[in-house]
């Protein structure tokens, strides 16, 4: 039932976590402004506001797809007002004004502010940092930079969202008492690159600095690091990590290729030899540490013989966790302008498969390695007559997760528990309370 004089806004969210913090955002200046706020909802709502994804082919696709169904319920008048923000409507604003004429407006990815209003709200400059949450309560993300001053070949990000810019720390912290304030026991620190925070608004690399101020706060039980880029590191990281229990033994590390050649020709920074050196540091100073990466295969120039190459590093650096993404062309972007797109899609699918084929082994292995062992474990959801949760090894959605039958005890979601392992497959784990 409708309540009478207040309208109801439906935030739609695509594409990253990133993406999911600015909806989060949005929604509490809505909500603080008296409107009833819903997240991907089935639910009639007056308005509908999408966040809208630009970075590969297929998320444009999603994004342009989503708009059109709503689209339809503007045509017909099902809803009152139709809105689209985020990367794509920053990528290609006059494009999408002019193809799709129903959208009532249409808002890049720094235009909050201008949003909020344009439904009649305030926008309130003293609940920046303040979120509604959409993740279950005992987790979130933080953003600590919006941007990238990277200049990978095959990446658009930097013309969607521009330069690095850090935000202050203090205000990062800030943000982080609030989250814990209201439940939450696992911070997710997210940006384009977290290994460049700080050196634009502090002149040096400031990431050991804020994950120490972090790890240090009363009630935080995890903090885990999202997104750092392999070349020029900061090495800091590791110290700190190491002698805070709080922060996650766990680095999320794209490194994208191996092959000094392809690596040129993404313009990474970072070569072959340096990649294995930086993998053997992180193996020799924190043995348990999970690492995750992602790797991309087809890019133009990419021969069998650099393909092979990525095998092998694959094999020798054994990832706990790895996602493999084809080549996209992207207008604009270096590669776009200066390769040709030449590997045929069959190619780029068949060695994305080899690749997930190799690690499928690899994570089989390291998964039943853990038979037999005792974890900390946090409980995320309850599905049927099992419980579903995460060692600090894994973060929400993306990596493995810890099956516990329900019949063990009565667990609480968003509790820790020790749970001993007794059963493994490629890709998750199953285990009893003790």
């Amino acid at each position: 039932m409708k309540t009478k004089g207040i309208k109801k806004v439906n935030i739609i969210t695509l594409g990253c976590s990133k993406n999911l913090v600015d909806s989060e955002s949005l929604m509490r200046q809505l909500e603080s402004n008296g409107y009833r706020v819903v997240h991907d909802s089935n639910e009639h709502s007056e308005i509908v506001i999408i966040n809208t994804c630009g970075f590969i082919n297929d998320a444009k696709q999603e994004s342009i797809e989503t708009i059109l169904q709503f689209e339809d319920l503007r045509q017909t008048n099902k809803i009152e007002k139709l809105i689209v923000f985020g990367c794509l409507s920053e990528r290609y604003k006059q494009e999408l004004e002019k193809e799709i004429p129903l959208v009532d407006k249409f808002f890049g990815v720094y235009n909050l502010k201008e949003l909020t209003e344009s439904i009649g709200a305030h926008y309130k400059e003293e609940l920046m940092g303040e979120r509604l949450l959409t993740t279950p309560k005992h987790y979130a993300y933080l953003k600590i930079s919006e941007g990238c001053d990277r200049t990978c070949s095959f990446c658009a990000i930097p013309l969607i969202k521009g330069k690095h810019r850090s935000r202050p720390m203090d205000e990062i912290i800030t943000e982080a008492e609030f989250l814990i304030s209201k439940g939450v026991k696992e911070i997710i620190l997210i940006a384009q690159d977290l290994s460049y925070y700080g050196l634009d608004i502090y002149k040096e690399f400031k990431l050991g600095e804020l994950i120490d101020r972090l790890s240090d706060l009363k009630g935080l039980k995890w903090l885990r690091l999202h997104y750092a880029f392999p070349a020029k590191f900061p090495e800091d990281v590791i110290r700190i990590m190491k002698s805070k229990p709080t922060i996650c033994k766990y680095l999320d590390i794209p490194v994208q290729h191996i092959s000094d050649k392809i690596l040129k020709n993404m313009r990474r920074g970072i070569t072959k030899e340096q990649t294995y050196n930086l993998i053997n540091y992180f193996r020799k100073e924190i043995p348990e540490m999970a690492l995750r990466t992602t790797l991309l295969v087809g890019h133009p120039g990419e021969t069998d013989e650099d393909f092979n190459e990525l095998i092998e590093f694959v094999k020798f650096a054994r990832f706990e966790r790895l996602g493999v993404f084809t080549y996209s062309e992207e207008e604009n972007t270096y590669a776009a302008r200066n390769f040709t797109d030449s590997i045929p899609l069959s190619i780029k699918q068949s060695r994305m498969d080899e690749v997930m084929e190799v690690q499928r082994s690899i994570s089989n292995d390291l998964n039943n390695n853990k038979i037999g062992k005792l974890f900390k474990v946090i409980i995320d959801r309850k599905e049927g007559d099992y419980y579903i949760g995460r060692t600090e090894f894994d973060s929400p959605d993306v990596d493995n997760e810890v099956i516990v039958k329900s019949k063990n005890k009565n667990l609480r979601v968003g509790s820790f528990y020790m749970v001993r392992i007794k059963s493994a497959d490629d890709f998750d784990l199953t285990g009893d309370v003790e």
